[in-house]
């Protein structure tokens, strides 16, 4: 029996946690923001982070406001019988249209003028340099809800646009989906490869040497998955090669991104904190799944989206 959800301080990374602590004002079990000190007087947490201090406080449930779940300890939890849900089924819209951001900044130079901006300098790129997104190509890696919404944005202006899952089946505005072993072929004539797949053991370092080789020489590789998606230095060594034309990361192999990273100082890599999937409405979007779970834990009910 649940009788006090709490709201846990790391949430803050994203909003305020006496945000979402007021949308749940309405449901049963009592809900208050509390920190790690304070665990023992919850037996639901909705985090943001994790902390060992999580399985030592009696905790049964814990919700992360994310999608991705790489931080929990799988074995852990379930060893201790924990439930753990996600969030995953809320960021299509926006992280879709953060990835298409990157796009139409690189297809038009807005990031280039914007560094030009701040040096007061009155110049264009060469004329063989933009280009439009209706002339262009994408492959998104990982169709899931993150996939199919950069799919459909893509889709919309007109890109040709195909994509890479585990189960090739069709999936609307893709026009070939490649199964995960034809990668190499699915990307090697794309202008921008996305990546939007979950961080798994088989995800991890899926962009490396040989697959930056297999890309254009003008591909713009674009990550809002998780860093170790990509080998990093791997991709730092194809940008200094000039092997590949450019890369928009919102994430990164160590986070906040070490100062001393050479991409920092790319003039073709745009960077953004971990922000893809931020809207002002986020903490509205995670009421409902916190909602309906306290619900179904109360009914005996599988929780949606559980994890484990």
């Amino acid at each position: 029996m649940i009788s006090t959800i709490g709201i846990h301080r790391s949430v803050e990374a994203v909003f305020p946690p006496e945000k979402l602590e007021t949308a749940l004002s309405d449901i049963e079990p009592e809900v208050r923001t509390v920190s790690t000190a304070e665990l023992d007087a919850c037996e639901a947490l909705v985090t943001f982070g994790y902390d060992e201090r999580f399985l030592e406080s009696g905790i049964e449930w814990i919700h992360s406001i994310q999608a991705g779940v790489d931080r929990f300890p799988f074995d852990d939890i379930e060893a201790e019988d924990v439930a753990l849900t996600n969030s995953t089924g809320i960021h299509g819209d926006t992280v879709g249209e953060t990835a298409l951001g990157y796009m139409l900044s690189f297809a038009r130079g807005l990031y280039v003028y914007r560094d030009r901006q701040r040096e007061v300098e009155w110049s264009r790129q060469p004329y063989d340099v933009p280009f439009s997104l209706g002339d262009s190509s994408a492959c998104v890696v990982g169709l899931g809800t993150l996939g199919r919404g950069i799919a459909t944005r893509a889709n919309a202006l007109g890109m040709d646009v195909v994509g890479v899952k585990r189960t090739p089946t069709p999936v609307d505005g893709v026009e070939t989906v490649y199964p995960s072993v034809e990668l190499d072929t699915a990307i090697a004539d794309a202008k921008f490869v996305v990546l939007a797949v979950p961080l798994t053991d088989r995800t991890e370092g899926l962009i490396g040497e040989a697959e930056l080789s297999a890309m254009r020489s003008d591909a713009i590789v674009i990550n809002v998955a998780r860093g170790p998606v990509v080998e990093e230095a791997a991709l730092v060594e194809a940008l200094d090669a000039d092997a590949i034309g450019g890369a928009a990361l919102d994430v990164f192999e160590t986070e906040p991104l070490p100062l001393e990273s050479p991409l920092w100082r790319m003039e073709n890599v745009l960077l953004t904190p971990h922000i893809a999937a931020a809207t002002e409405a986020y903490y509205r979007r995670i009421a409902p799944l916190v909602r309906e779970n306290a619900r179904r834990y109360a009914e005996g009910e599988t929780l949606t989206n559980r994890v484990i």
